[in-house]
């Protein structure tokens, strides 16, 4: 899609949700409130006082055009404007019990339609839908401090999340054809089917409930483990996922009681060969080969757990 497809798209959605959610029309959710308008009562209620100037900031309003809210508000008994002692061209705005109702009301409302949205879909698609709104939220407005990130094994669902998105992704990023795919799914496949619970585990990354990234480690010999199908979503890189999720499938490695590990990876993979490499693994081979449609050169990196039984 190109980029100018993808802009069409944008507006496409924008103009379904306002009309879905009737943000056009003249009061919102059958209240005599404009969105706008619905904002600032909200961030009024969630303050016992909030400095006006702090207001504008926050909901990024021409000083004009919040004073012109305010002074409705003051005239309709819902909000009380004072100015600070210390300097008298600053108001602070407080809502008034007449105002607390009004934002009451209107937030039962907001979490009637909020239901009301949900009510005719499946668990499985009220997921979905969360979970895409929290992916635009994540792209456009990313949280600024640090996220909540949880390393866990795999629950169901989880291995057909690990399949789809190592085909989506590497299509996406390196133009790899569906057999890719279909080899990350004979290797998932076995992992289920024939999984060594002493000698074999998989790890899901989560950031803030919703799965990014994955790593399976697997028997390749009694002693030599493999580490296999390494993957972060694009929006949670650069938070440390990945050497976690390798941390962990070395650790597993070393109380499983192997003596090395080693992956199997290609040279185009640039972020994932420096993470093999700051965790210790160097590279022993290489070799040309043609496959998931690429010309490609595939690699072998080893780490040595327990040099002294090494090959075992």
């Amino acid at each position: 899609m190109s980029q100018q497809e993808q802009t069409r798209a944008i507006r496409a959605f924008n103009r379904f949700w306002t009309n879905h959610m009737g943000v056009l029309e003249a009061g919102l959710l059958d209240t005599p409130f404009s969105p706008t308008e619905a904002r600032v009562l909200y961030e009024l209620s969630r303050s016992a006082e909030t400095d006006m100037l702090r207001l504008r900031h926050l909901l990024r309003l021409d000083a004009g055009y919040l004073s012109r809210i305010v002074k409705r508000f003051e005239r309709d008994g819902l909000v009380e404007a004072t100015s600070l002692a210390a300097d008298g061209r600053r108001r602070v705005l407080r809502l008034t019990d007449e105002g607390r109702d009004a934002f009451e009301d209107l937030d039962a409302r907001s979490t009637e339609q909020a239901t009301s949205l949900q009510s005719g879909l499946s668990e499985e698609d009220r997921h979905r839908l969360v979970n895409a709104m929290a992916t635009v939220r994540s792209l456009l407005d990313p949280p600024s401090g640090p996220r909540a990130i949880v390393i866990r094994p795999p629950a169901v669902g989880d291995f057909g999340w690990v399949v789809h998105r190592h085909g989506v992704l590497y299509a996406g990023e390196y133009g790899w054809d569906e057999t890719f795919e279909a080899l990350v799914a004979r290797v998932v496949a076995e992992y289920v089917d024939k999984r060594d619970p002493n000698k074999e585990n998989a790890w899901i990354a989560e950031v803030d409930g919703a799965p990014v990234g994955c790593v399976f480690c697997v028997k390749d010999t009694e002693h030599i483990a493999r580490l296999r199908l390494l993957l972060v979503e694009p929006n949670a890189r650069g938070q440390g996922i990945g050497k976690r999720l390798v941390e962990e499938c070395v650790g597993f490695a070393k109380r499983a009681g192997y003596s090395q590990v080693t992956l199997w990876t290609n040279d185009v993979l640039l972020a994932a060969r420096r993470i093999y490499e700051a965790a210790g693994f160097r590279l022993v081979e290489e070799e040309p080969h043609h496959s998931f449609g690429r010309d490609l050169v595939g690699q072998d990196w080893l780490l040595e757990l327990d040099p002294s039984v090494a090959g075992g």
